[in-house]
């Protein structure tokens, strides 16, 4: 049965951050995920989310100066020693949250050239550095993010090969998939069949709202990975139509009764 994990950094904004953990408790959700949980100390985070009884399945390691529109670290040249840092801090975070994977994010570069070099050579230091973790690279879709430099699932899948590190996973984002290329449910079975599917996301394409609309089947999504064995956290990276709660009823079959 597939596990739900609430995405902090997009449901239930209305509340301050730290509220976010027992309103996702309240609502059935077992796990959560988020994407920066750095606006919290660690220990705070950890409080919040041992406190409302969770289990945080993924975050992501800082991403440079997201105000001024960056996106990552991991495919900047002259960026190295940022990157290193950031990791340290994701891993700091992951170790208090007791959280098994953190997200690199590649950052606005084409993917060729001095890009590509930095980027195959940052991936290959912090698998060597956290190899207590699954490290996770997501495509994304250039609509969302223009100019990012990891948006096809072949980029993806060729770093992981090529890299060869065990922890080095995929990160599919069925959303970025559908909106950048389709062919959701091939593409996902690709990564399983070659055992490097790390970590799922789901949310309504074209619209990223709750996957109960438009392109995708999300229970055809879920059902398939049931069956293929994948036993793996499902995170709803969604912006929600209204309030969080009240959109949950495409849900209500994977999550445990709520108590509010």
């Amino acid at each position: 049965m597939p596990r739900l994990a609430a995405n902090l950094s997009l449901l239930y904004t209305p509340l301050p951050f730290a509220a976010r953990f027992e309103a996702a408790a309240r609502d059935g959700f077992d796990w959560v995920e988020c994407q920066f949980p750095y606006e919290l100390t660690a220990a705070d985070a950890a409080r919040a989310l041992h406190g409302a009884r969770l289990r945080m399945a993924l975050i992501n390691a800082p991403a440079g100066d997201w105000s001024s529109g960056e996106r990552g670290l991991a495919a900047l040249p002259g960026r190295e020693v940022e990157f290193r840092a950031a990791l340290d801090t994701a891993r700091r975070y992951a170790d208090a949250l007791q959280c098994p994977r953190v997200h690199l994010l590649s950052g606005i570069a084409e993917l060729q050239g001095q890009a590509l070099t930095t980027l195959r050579a940052n991936l290959r230091w912090a698998c060597a550095a956290a190899q207590d973790l699954t490290l996770c690279i997501e495509p994304i879709n250039r609509g969302d993010f223009p100019g990012y430099a990891l948006h096809r699932q072949q980029q993806a899948l060729d770093l992981i090969a090529e890299i060869g590190a065990p922890n080095l996973k995929l990160q599919f984002d069925a959303y970025h998939c559908q909106v950048a290329e389709g062919d959701v449910t091939r593409r996902l079975d690709r990564a399983l069949d070659l055992g490097v599917l790390g970590h799922v996301q789901v949310a309504a394409a074209p619209s990223r709202r709750e996957p109960d609309e438009g392109e995708l089947r999300v229970e055809h999504l879920l059902e398939h990975l049931d069956a293929r064995g994948w036993s793996g956290v499902v995170g709803c990276e969604y912006r929600p139509r209204g309030d969080t709660s009240a959109g949950l009823a495409w849900a209500r079959r994977w999550l445990r009764p709520g108590v509010a």
